[in-house]
């Protein structure tokens, strides 16, 4: 919860802003951050995109960014007294991806009998990892200059990270709609933290797409409408995390063997030459999840999958879901590898599911 400051504690002369700003950077840094930024709040441009975005129905079944309406785009109406934000990067590749990673992952998605898990979610869940080590920035600035008014998110709130972080001079925003960094590409996680000090702001950099469209080409759905136009309803991430119920027919055969997200536009983006290892071992790998096969995910029992998945992103869809999305896979590898008996074994072990939504998904695989 946010510390409530004093009524003129903002005023107070011997509040060096600028030192302060240096210091919660090196702060920043120190806890593990690649990069440390101040926004002001004025996202009034980003607002237009935003409702036009709902009002044709792009969120899909994510009725949590429909919920709070603009106040997405107004920072001081969800925490009043804010006039500032402190956005921060993280990057997550693990330590022990190799130099060639992107070619690796790109192979791993056209062995169908792989199980490919997008890389932010092999490791710990960063919504802990970051709301964290934010706290603890937000106490060691409590500590430097007394109580001030804060709050603390990741991912996790009515917050337009990717505009707040562009408005910093984090990066700025890919045709993809995430957020780009010259030296760091696209694999980092955001956070932020809301407050009442009026720290100097840092300037926008410049967009350094240019004609690149390799994002927009390459994505498997064809979610990317346009440059910066996703509709999250076709988005493999969006299909695979956020849809509870069936998977549309149409898109089954196109989800191939990406079971949980989807990396293939970050793995196609030329500045994630850039990318950046992670500075902390929280995203390091965990259960094998980054060689895994199909049928080895599909086995797991409800148990098995809440102990793998302790502490890890993943856990939010549940084990249902988890063998819906498995399923489609097996179904696509099969479609692909003819009858392999070992798939069509795994599938037919769970023909009966409890599950009317594994039932379906498993009778559909089967049908390949």
């Amino acid at each position: 919860m946010p510390a409530k400051p004093p009524e003129d504690s903002l005023n107070d002369p011997a509040i060096d802003l600028p030192a302060l700003t240096l210091a919660i950077k090196a702060w920043g840094r120190e806890l593990g951050f690649a990069d440390i930024r101040i926004a002001d709040i004025d996202l009034s441009y980003a607002e237009p995109g935003l409702q036009a975005w709902l009002a044709n129905g792009m969120h899909g079944e994510m009725a949590y960014m429909a919920a709070h309406g603009m106040k997405r785009a107004r920072p001081a109406e969800l925490l009043p007294g804010t006039v500032r934000v402190i956005v921060a990067r993280m990057d997550y590749l693990p330590a022990s991806i190799p130099a060639e990673w992107r070619e690796h992952e790109q192979a791993r998605s056209t062995d169908a009998t792989q199980a490919v898990v997008s890389l932010y979610a092999r490791g710990r869940d960063y919504h802990k990892v970051l709301r964290a080590r934010l706290q603890r920035l937000a106490d060691r600035i409590a500590g430097e200059i007394g109580e001030f008014g804060y709050r603390v998110f990741t991912d996790s709130a009515p917050v337009m990270e990717v505009a707040l972080a562009q408005k910093g001079g984090l990066g700025w925003r890919g045709k993809h709609t995430l957020l780009l960094n010259r030296d760091a590409g696209s694999m980092f996680f955001l956070g932020e933290i809301l407050t009442d000090l009026p720290l100097p702001v840092d300037a926008p950099v410049s967009d350094h797409c240019g004609q690149c469209r390799a994002c927009i080409d390459v994505c498997p759905t064809q979610a990317i409408l346009a440059p910066y136009q996703l509709d999250a309803r076709r988005c493999i991430s969006y299909l695979t995390l956020e849809l509870k119920g069936a998977i549309p027919l149409e898109l089954r055969a196109l989800i191939g063997n990406r079971v949980v997200g989807c990396d293939d536009c970050q793995l196609a983006c030329p500045w994630n030459k850039f990318a950046q290892r992670a500075s902390v071992s929280d995203f390091d790998v965990r259960h094998g999840l980054d060689q895994a096969t199909l049928v080895e995910l599909f086995s797991w029992n409800e148990a098995t999958f809440l102990k793998n998945t302790e502490g890890s992103a993943l856990r939010r869809i549940g084990h249902e879901r988890w063998l819906r999305n498995m399923a489609v896979g097996l179904g696509n590898a099969s479609r692909s590898g003819g009858r392999d008996t070992t798939i069509l074994n795994a599938l037919q072990v769970r023909a009966d599911d409890a599950s009317p939504l594994v039932r379906e998904h498993v009778l559909w695989a089967l049908a390949q």
